[in-house]
């Protein structure tokens, strides 16, 4: 029976993490997820202040503090990092993790942002235009949607999940982190209340290095790491409709010796660079058509519609081959 419930409550945990709500428990509190959008409709609002008069030790003369204050210190709202040409990749991604930083941790007990990973890509990217828009504090798994968002423009920097399960005190504890590789090199970015478990710089020669850096920022906590899930690279085209592969690898930290975690690390490390041998030539192609402003696509547009088409199978030479002389006049007199 004792088997029984310890496997039908790792059932669970695996349930919640395959819709994407691996942190609506976290750390035995629960916490509550904003489904209806932006503004805060009515009902989470009052949720989220009846929440946080239970989770914070003084919650409710907090709460009454807050909201009837009648002239409350406005918030500074951070800029989305721009760069220079020539600005280093570390440099980049150290910009955008100060970015991400300046959002501040939501401590309210309410993730303002509902994370579907189920969701295609092109609708999490729609997710994370919203987050710079609202500059609003967020959670570990916002910030690893965001961080994708900010660094698709940069094709030379792989960007994979990194999600981390530890205990303490018999309670589990639930992280997501955006792995990061380029130049030889490996890194993170993402969100923590804990300063050691988000940012770390490109300074990692190998995965198993960078997951060795975790761990023993978990011991340092005082966390026991039990589990390391390692998706595979995400796609830069902010308009591709594949999803997010979370879990690529699933490494039970705890039962293996450090030399079965470097190969297994290791054999995951040769499947997402095989993963880039397989990617589509003509993705870098199509990013450049949208940075230059291209028309507004119409139903009548038969140029675009057979460039989507013939793009993934055929490369940027078929796709230009197929463009007829008659298609390239009509795009110009659309334009």
């Amino acid at each position: 029976m004792l088997r029984a419930t310890v496997s039908s409550a790792e059932e669970r945990d695996e349930e919640q993490e395959d819709e994407g709500e691996e942190e609506m428990r976290d750390g035995g509190v629960p916490f509550y997820v904003n489904r209806g959008g932006l503004p805060v409709d009515e009902e989470t609002w009052e949720r989220m202040w009846r929440h946080v008069t239970r989770i914070h030790p003084n919650g409710e003369g907090l709460a009454k503090e807050i909201r009837s204050a009648a002239d409350l210190p406005k918030i500074p709202i951070p800029s989305v990092p721009s760069y220079q040409l020539t600005t280093t990749i570390p440099q980049r991604l150290e910009a955008i993790q100060k970015y991400i930083r300046e959002l501040q941790y939501n401590h309210t007990g309410t993730q303002f942002f509902e994370i579907k990973k189920s969701r295609p890509l092109t609708a999490l990217m729609d997710i994370a235009k919203e987050m710079t828009r609202e500059a609003l504090p967020i959670k570990c798994l916002e910030a690893v949607i965001l961080g994708i968002y900010l660094t698709n423009n940069m094709p030379g920097v792989e960007r994979f999940p990194l999600s981390f399960k530890s205990q303490y005190s018999g309670n589990h504890f639930y992280h997501i982190v955006l792995g990061v590789y380029s130049g030889g090199r490996f890194g993170a970015l993402g969100m923590s209340r804990r300063e050691d478990l988000m940012f770390k710089p490109m300074e990692f020669r190998t995965l198993t290095d960078l997951v060795q850096e975790f761990e023993g920022a978990y011991r340092g906590n005082w966390h026991t790491l039990r589990k390391v899930k390692i998706g595979q690279y995400v796609s830069h085209d902010p308009h591709s409709v594949e999803q997010i592969e979370w879990k690529h690898s699933i490494i039970d930290v705890d039962k293996m010796s450090k030399e079965e975690l470097r190969k297994e690390l290791e054999r995951h490390t040769r499947d997402m660079r095989l993963k880039i041998g397989k990617q589509a030539p003509p993705s870098p192609t199509k990013d450049r058509r949208n940075s230059m402003g291209s028309p507004i696509r119409g139903p009548n547009s038969p140029v675009r519609r057979v460039s989507r088409v013939e793009k993934r199978p055929s490369g940027e030479k078929r796709l230009l081959e197929q463009k007829s002389s008659t298609d390239i006049n009509g795009y110009q007199i659309r334009v």
